[in-house]
């Protein structure tokens, strides 16, 4: 990072992990709440015990202007989460691991992915990763805890976990679909499960329309809302976009990740969307730090997001 912004380590470590280092998640009384993982190195976050830590889009063989080095942010990304004074219970990937399914882009993920210390991985499939639209490259990978769906359920805390796939039977316009299979299946998944549990979702693809004209939502988004609508705290994150946009819509908060790769530009300011190539001298201010806090009589997160420019 060149230019007058000349940062200490601290505000690195706040770069980075808001630039693609991830967002750790805890249980506080009871309720979901995050908090910065840079900030996870210092006291005052030592009375977090952080449930899971969220990243996203590596691009793993990317090579172009706008991040060279991808594999170089990626271990940086690991390296924060791994001096985490308490570690995480796991680490999801919410997709885009490789930039072109190539095996061996899957496997300089893999090595990578080894170093973490986290007790599990989970991940689910972004478009980049099943170019090949069979998904092969990474089910064979990936696919064991969902019997090679790609989606599937599992609990951990007390927390209800729900990892979808929308990237596989893109609508017109590029929007991503869950389909009817795994919408019955989600049905049946969340049956009988009390309200008060908290639930996460995790996709790829934004579950809500966020632009339309750049494919940035899914098409069928509502039909899996309508099954979530009846809990007191659901919390849905998604990649994709490599930027931070956040809803909140009664019970359900809705929240995209920063990449580890490149930044792209917010919606509707480009010609299309794709890697954003910025000058040194700006780079901070398209990284930025999230600020966050329970939202407690809503069983909700709030989250405030500020750049480093």
């Amino acid at each position: 990072m060149t230019g007058k912004f000349t940062p200490t380590r601290r505000s690195a470590l706040r770069c980075l992990a808001y630039g693609g280092a991830g967002t750790a998640f805890a249980l506080a009384g009871g309720i979901l709440t995050t908090f910065d993982v840079a900030d996870a190195e210092s006291p005052a976050a030592n009375h977090l015990k952080p449930l899971f830590v969220q990243i996203s889009d590596s691009h793993i063989g990317f090579n172009k202007d706008a991040n060279p080095d991808v594999r170089g942010t990626f271990l940086r990304a690991i390296g924060l989460i791994n001096r985490m004074p308490a570690q995480p219970r796991f680490v999801m990937h919410t997709g885009d691991i490789t930039h072109l399914s190539k095996p061996e882009e899957f496997d300089t993920a893999a090595e990578i992915m080894k170093s973490l210390s986290a007790a599990e991985v989970h991940t689910v499939p972004g478009e980049h990763d099943v170019i090949d639209a069979t998904g092969q490259g990474y089910m064979e990978r990936y696919g064991k805890p969902s019997a090679g769906r790609g989606y599937y359920s599992f609990d951990s805390g007390g927390v209800h976990f729900v990892a979808l796939v929308n990237v596989l039977n893109f609508k017109p316009g590029g929007l991503g679909a869950l389909g009817s299979d795994q919408l019955s299946w989600l049905k049946a998944d969340l049956a009988g499960r009390p309200v008060s549990q908290p639930i996460v979702v995790f996709a790829h693809m934004p579950l809500w329309t966020i632009y339309a004209p750049w494919g940035w939502g899914t098409a069928d988004a509502d039909a899996a809302m309508s099954f979530l609508r009846r809990f007191g705290s659901v919390t849905v994150l998604n990649g994709h976009i490599h930027q931070i946009v956040q809803k909140i819509e009664g019970s359900i908060t809705f929240h995209t990740a920063r990449a580890t790769a490149y930044p792209q530009p917010r919606a509707g300011m480009a010609d299309g969307p794709g890697p954003l190539k910025v000058p040194s001298d700006q780079l901070a201010s398209m990284l930025g730090l999230t600020r966050v806090t329970a939202v407690r009589h809503r069983h909700a997160i709030a989250l405030d997001d500020r750049t480093l420019g």
